[in-house]
């Protein structure tokens, strides 16, 4: 072990020597628009909080009941001894939501991804996939054996070359993000699936950071691309906008999702979902349904940070969405910039490779609906000062 640790110590070196070591801070409260750390109470703009759930009153009531009806845990997986009327009322749940006939669960929406290829697919069949794609649909891509074509991020017409080039294969399914993590662009959703009628394809989505809370209803990337009954299969998660504790799912057809419980790996060979993210995600959706005001109120601080962030001079990417990149390019000054923020009080991330690509580092932000005006009033103010003092605006 010596020589294999001397390794890993120079690999860990160098990740600090180019200023992209990732690390962890430690909260002391719960998720929420304000946040304990031991720098002090602090403001949160970097969390997938985007609805505020986490720490809901409702959502908590939920959980408590649950733990006390349900138990804690199934020990198991589902086709054992691990499934209980309220994983199937969830998966009911999630499907009218989504407008498709039936939902599976599983441990997060990377396992979904993860035990969806080579579940449907083989050697005959091509997957077409956006070269910005997440990483759970690169690595759920990888274990099957089909052939791999991959298009130039959002750009239709290299995807129609794609799937020109994949007719050859017995089935063609286009996978994509809904919405970009890194970027918080959307996928042109609707052009995609006129193309997939074009060329008979299947269309994939990972609506991760677009369900509960994008479109108008809270229905993704999907509703607001005017494209919902037009794509086939969805994978998300539970563990962002819906609560924030773990689980995803997919949701697609009768026939595909029975399939999936026959033979998709993560949910054989994973334990179920806790009964209690279960109920309370059932809360959760539920309170979505009821709560359109959430949405309102998300979409309007949205637009109130991106006004105020770009005027103060600030180079951020384009959009609607929630995720607001403020792009620095350089690793070094993400990490320092975000160290600094912290200490004015605003908690976010620098972002840098390998989670993003070399000279396109940045801060991500993350808006919620549970920030007044005055928390983004004092984000603002604090990225000017940061900004002024290190360079990044005049």
């Amino acid at each position: 072990m010596t020589d294999f640790l001397e390794t890993i110590r120079n690999e860990l070196e160098s990740i600090h020597a180019v200023g992209v070591y990732k690390d962890e801070r430690i909260l002391l409260s719960p998720q929420q628009a304000r946040i304990r750390t031991k720098h002090g109470e602090v403001l949160n703009f970097c969390a997938n909080n985007y609805l505020g759930l986490a720490n809901h009153p409702e959502i908590l009531e939920a959980a408590r009941n649950a733990l006390d009806q349900y138990g804690y845990g199934m020990s198991s997986v589902r086709f054992i001894c691990g499934t209980q009327d309220v994983h199937k009322q969830l998966e009911k749940s999630v499907a009218k939501f989504l407008g498709m006939e039936d939902a599976i669960l599983y441990s997060s929406c990377f396992d979904a991804n993860g035990g969806l290829f080579e579940t449907l697919l083989t050697e005959q069949d091509a997957v077409i996939s956006d070269r910005l794609n997440h990483a759970s649909i690169i690595d759920g891509v990888r274990l099957c054996k089909v052939s791999r074509f991959r298009y130039n991020h959002a750009d239709m017409n290299h995807l129609e070359t794609q799937l020109k080039r994949a007719q050859k294969n017995r089935f063609r399914m286009i996978a994509t993000d809904g919405v970009f993590s890194m970027d918080g662009d959307v996928a042109p959703i609707k052009e995609i699936c006129e193309l997939a009628k074009r060329y008979q394809a299947i269309v994939m989505v990972d609506d991760s950071h677009a369900t509960g809370f994008f479109g108008a209803t809270g229905r993704g990337s999907i509703e607001y691309q005017d494209a919902l009954g037009e794509v086939q299969i969805i994978t998300s998660t539970f563990g962002k906008a819906l609560g924030g504790a773990s689980g995803g799912f997919t949701a697609a057809s009768h026939e595909l999702v029975s399939l999936l419980r026959q033979r998709s790996r993560p949910y054989l060979f994973s334990n179920s979902l806790s009964p209690v993210i279960a109920a309370t995600t059932l809360k959760a959706i539920e309170l979505i349904a009821h709560s359109p005001d959430l949405i309102r109120k998300l979409q309007d601080n949205t637009l109130f940070f991106r006004k105020e962030i770009e005027e103060a001079g600030f180079d951020i990417r384009p959009g609607s969405h929630p995720i607001i990149p403020i792009m620095l390019g350089e690793e070094h000054l993400a990490k320092t910039m975000a160290d600094k923020l912290l200490a004015e009080g605003v908690y976010v991330i620098g972002f840098s490779h390998p989670v993003v690509p070399r000279g396109q580092a940045r801060i991500r932000v993350q808006i919620s609906a549970v920030h007044e005006r005055e928390d983004i009033d004092q984000a603002v103010a604090a990225f000017q000062k940061i900004g002024r003092e290190l360079g990044v605006i005049t």
